[in-house]
């Protein structure tokens, strides 16, 4: 009986979940998202999310400073 109450709420949990931006989306939101403050009339994004973005950004540059072909294949180097 316990087993079965967990595995439908982990069945729900599963179902209702959002679903994951692609990677690339999310560079490129936190790319727009960090351009923001410079732009004038613009609302000001929370430090968490400015903090959050730089990661995401960061990220991003070393791994695509460790690729040796880009996403089509071409080699980089």
């Amino acid at each position: 009986m316990r087993l079965g109450a967990l595995l439908c709420f982990a069945l729900l949990v599963a179902l209702t979940s959002p679903a994951q931006a692609d990677p690339r989306d999310v560079l490129r939101n936190c790319q727009a998202l960090l351009e923001r403050p410079n732009q004038p009339n613009a609302e000001k994004p929370s430090e968490a999310d400015i903090a959050r973005c730089r990661q995401v950004v960061r990220d991003w540059t070393l791994r695509d400073s460790r690729m040796l072909v880009e996403e089509d294949g071409k080699k980089l180097r």
